[in-house]
């Protein structure tokens, strides 16, 4: 009888303001990632990144993880869910041990203690350590050491970028998960721009220092890159949703309609429209007009020229030692046209935009879309952590099993 091999199968959810979208990846016996499943539900308990309705969260959770399974064949019992909001906020810190008095080789475990001592900082009663991710270690003095497993030494330092949420907030997403009958990989919530930037960016652009922008329905999220490290992540209580609002409100339309215009005809420029571009809309009271589509984009650009604004301010906040090599926009709001030219005026970088890159395997042609940027990362996130934690399972087992071994043999 043959043996079948098992693939290791990871599951990705990024619960949205505007939508609930859920990707199955499956690692083959090879290593390589595919996206074998993809399902997406309107969001209509989250507001600005946060739960704000735990039964329409569920619904919409459901539905997207149902279309997923079918589209995979496969039942999902563990997800790695995007974080986002507001209430996001990170803190650059430092941890420092002693290997030993005398050089010793650097193990794994001395770089997790090192981490789990940049870890003690101050943190309000109401706030949950989401992130400690390594930027970068220093041994006997020694700075810009990438991996220092394997090298001699006495003194380990790190530095780290630290990523805090509301615990409430957290909790009330969490139960949304569970709820909706599934189960949160171990450290399996993910800044949301932490896992688009896995999607979106090469290590060249992280190396020479990049500002990512994922531009989604409520927020804005942030992550800056230098020397291949994330060393600043925020988020902005402004996205496409506003955009959509203020059509809605100046054109009597609904949501759905405002929605619709954007995404069809919006632009960011006036002046590229043509002045006879004409569109027909449907107003709340259910009567059909015929609308100028430069008035449409006279109504976009200034919240457009916000947006940039306060991520204009973002930057101007970073050491000054903080060079950019770029800026890259991704998310569903990056499509709209002509926002690379608002974006470089504002911010006086270039700028480009961000697709989810092939590297997942992805079959699903309609993935190639800023949109599903932060999906893909988080499967891509997802399998990485699995495969670690495979390897270090093994090596722990392996371990186990010597020292087994030699208390036999001497005992």
């Amino acid at each position: 009888m043959v043996a079948v091999k098992k693939h290791m199968v990871v599951s990705g959810l990024d619960v949205g303001t505007s939508k609930v979208c859920c990707l199955i990846g499956e690692i083959g016996s090879d290593g390589n990632l595919e996206i074998i499943g993809k399902g997406s539900a309107p969001s209509l308990g989250v507001r600005k990144g946060v739960v704000v309705d735990i039964s329409e969260t569920v619904r919409s959770i459901q539905s997207a993880v149902s279309e997923a399974e079918r589209g995979a064949g496969i039942k999902v019992h563990s997800v790695f869910v995007g974080v986002t909001g507001d209430h996001i906020s990170s803190v650059n810190s430092h941890g420092v041990i002693t290997l030993a008095h005398e050089p010793k080789e650097v193990v794994e475990e001395d770089v997790r203690r090192a981490v789990e001592a940049a870890k003690v900082v101050s943190l309000p009663s109401e706030r949950e350590v989401i992130h400690v991710i390594p930027r970068g270690f220093t041994l006997d003095g020694q700075a810009g050491v990438k991996n220092p497993v394997g090298m001699l030494g006495m003194r380990l330092e790190v530095n780290t970028h630290i990523v805090t949420g509301m615990s409430t907030f957290l909790h009330n997403l969490t139960k949304c998960i569970e709820t909706a009958g599934l189960e949160i990989e171990e450290n399996g919530l993910v800044l949301q721009p932490l896992a688009s930037s896995l999607s979106v960016l090469n290590e060249a652009e992280k190396e020479l220092g990049i500002l990512m922008v994922d531009l989604g329905g409520g927020t804005t999220d942030i992550a800056v890159f230098r020397n291949r490290h994330i060393f600043h992540t925020s988020a902005l209580p402004l996205g496409g949703n506003h955009i959509t609002h203020d059509l809605a409100v100046a054109f009597r339309l609904s949501p759905e309609e405002a929605e619709r215009i954007k995404v069809n005809y919006g632009h960011a420029i006036p002046s590229q429209v043509q002045d006879d571009d004409r569109i027909e809309i449907t107003t709340l009271s259910g009567s059909k007009e015929i609308l100028s589509r430069r008035i449409v984009a006279e109504k976009i650009a200034p919240r457009v020229e916000e947006l940039f604004t306060y991520i204009r301010h973002e930057i101007e906040q970073l050491p000054k030692d903080s060079s950019l090599a770029g800026v890259t926009l991704t998310g569903g709001t990056s499509m709209l046209p002509g926002i690379i030219e608002i974006g470089r005026d504002i911010l006086k970088y270039p700028v480009r935009i961000g697709y989810p890159q092939s590297s997942a395997g992805s079959t699903i042609t309609e993935l190639q879309n800023p949109t599903y940027s932060t999906g893909v990362g988080l499967v891509i996130y997802g399998a990485t952590s699995l495969q670690h934690r495979k390897i270090y399972r093994r090596r722990e087992t392996f371990i186990s099993k010597a020292f087994r071994s030699l208390f036999k043999e001497f005992f």
